[in-house]
């Protein structure tokens, strides 16, 4: 019998009609003699979990809030809740805003983090498609803002890979080796920073290589919708205008994937 190489991770918070596409589309793109996979519920308390009580397929972790916590927080303390139950030679994060297209997915990222035995962890930094022309005026723009804030000499800024706000893999997909995060102990949750920032550093730092697939790669295997937990639950803290940019871009993504997925009552 073949045992799973990946351990999949899908933290969810009140998300039920993307979700169920989320997992319809990875149960159907996925291998599961190949991928265990594992949900955690943030205290939802909604009918998204008495869905995930009804999938026979995967393991449901139901995880209690802790007063206090903040959404970046809980999110991160749910992937090491599920953390702790990976035997499998690679764990890999998705968000349920990750939208597998390809049977192929899960296999080229086992690929490329099996390339050396340096490399720790594969996966994206942002995943999105954008003309050359937008990918331009971006590349302009940062540069500009760059070489202003050196003249100034400003340090205290958000740019984007410079200083504390370093590229990580983050975790809408990020796969790695789990016998490093073990061995180094290791959690998503790390210096109570973003899911999966500090656990990359620390990785560079032990000497490890930490590769980022190029957008243009990826999304032939998968989309991601940018911030939609958060969007479909305006309480956790977004801009109105984020809001309905952003339901557009989740109705979009369901209208379009959703007419790929045959509906199956067992899933």
């Amino acid at each position: 019998m073949t045992q799973p190489l990946v351990t999949i991770l899908v933290p969810h918070y009140k998300t039920l009609e993307l979700t169920k596409l989320c997992l319809r589309l990875l149960r159907k793109h996925t291998n599961l003699a190949l991928a265990k996979i594992i949900v955690i519920d943030n205290d939802s308390q909604d009918d998204s979990l008495a869905y995930l009580r009804t999938l026979s397929w995967i393991e449901l972790i139901e995880r209690r809030a802790i007063p206090g916590e903040s959404p970046v927080q809980s999110h991160a303390h749910a992937l090491d809740m599920a953390l702790d139950r990976v035997t499998t030679p690679y764990v890999l994060s998705i968000h349920t805003d990750t939208l597998v297209k390809h049977p192929a997915w899960l296999t080229f990222l086992i690929d490329q983090i099996e390339k050396r035995p340096t490399i720790a962890g594969v996966g994206s930094w942002k995943l999105e498609s954008k003309s050359w022309l937008r990918r331009l005026l971006k590349y302009f723009e940062h540069s500009f803002q760059r070489f202003y804030y050196f003249l100034i000499g400003k340090t205290n800024h958000g740019l984007a890979g410079i200083g504390k706000n370093y590229y990580y893999l983050r975790s809408h997909c990020a796969m790695y080796r789990t016998d490093l995060l073990k061995q180094l102990n290791l959690h998503f949750g790390d210096g109570d920073k973003v899911a999966g920032k500090e656990m990359h550093k620390r990785l560079v730092e032990a000497g490890y290589e930490m590769l980022f697939l190029p957008s243009d790669v990826l999304i032939r295997y998968l989309e991601h919708i940018n911030h939609a937990t958060v969007v479909l639950n305006p309480h956790l803290s977004s801009r109105q205008k984020s809001v309905d940019k952003g339901l557009k871009r989740i109705k979009a993504s369901i209208a379009r994937l959703q007419a790929s997925v045959e509906h199956d009552a067992t899933t």
